[in-house]
């Protein structure tokens, strides 16, 4: 399929419907796919109203079968580091981004974001805008805060989506860690019954699509940018991110 920064919304989200979704969902990573509906408004309003995908070095946060990653790389991205801690997301996100010929700027990484320990110079931080849709904390409690906190550390730029009913939390939380913090969209998260616990066929949840932009950030462009190719060079090294030992593999090595 193409990469095409300017594609159209209907375009985008009719591509997205050949994305597979998870065969077996572990409740406890609660693992609620994200539907192309909102996976194409969150990476289109991310790239048509911010420019934050094009030409960009991109980091996914728990990405599941990985269709944030796949239309993040037909809006243009330069290449994306797609982390999840379970093996059965990642074989499906493989599959995926070789069924819809996104190979070359996806990698995966089998890695528990909480052990995340990527190389970082100053405030010129690895990836130019991190994308997620993290676990709610249903089971986990925090667990929606703990993704956001570790993004700030690696990004100046987090899309993210969360529970309408947890948008103050996360503006204090904003506020706390020098980040501005915008409501993008609201929006209606329909969740089809995954677990025993659902009782409804299907459910719809408000949730806020958030962006989050570092304050007062103190790097100097032209540098940062150049840093920044650098690593798209060979944005799959170990070596160069820190990620000595972990699982990583490149969707068009296999």
């Amino acid at each position: 399929m193409s990469r095409v920064a300017n594609m159209k919304l209907k375009t985008l989200e009719a591509q997205l419907q050949e994305v597979d979704v998870f065969d077996e969902p572990k409740i406890q990573l609660e693992q609620i796919p994200t539907s192309p509906h909102l996976a194409a408004r969150m990476i289109y309003a991310a790239q048509v109203q911010y420019g934050d995908i094009e030409g960009k070095i991109i980091g996914d946060f728990g990405c599941g079968p990985g269709i944030l990653s796949i239309a993040s790389c037909m809006l243009g991205a330069t290449s994306i580091l797609a982390f999840d801690v379970d093996q059965d997301a990642l074989d499906t996100a493989w599959v995926n981004i070789n069924k819809l010929e996104m190979t070359g700027c996806i990698d995966l990484i089998k890695l528990d974001l909480q052990s995340l320990n990527l190389c970082i110079n100053g405030d010129n931080k690895p990836f130019d805008t991190v994308i997620m849709n993290p676990p709610f904390g249903t089971r986990n409690t925090g667990i929606d805060s703990a993704f956001i906190e570790k993004a700030m550390i690696y990004s100046n730029v987090i899309y993210s989506l969360h529970k309408s009913s947890t948008r103050a939390h996360f503006i204090k939380l904003a506020s706390i860690r020098d980040y501005s913090i915008e409501v993008v969209a609201e929006m209606k998260y329909n969740i089809p019954k995954t677990f025993k616990y659902h009782k409804e066929k299907s459910r719809d949840i408000e949730v806020d699509m958030l962006r989050f932009e570092k304050l007062n950030v103190n790097l100097h462009h032209s540098q940062a940018h150049s840093q920044t190719q650098a690593h798209s060079q060979n944005i799959v090294s170990e070596e160069n991110f820190g990620l000595e030992g972990q699982t990583v593999f490149n969707a068009s090595a296999a």
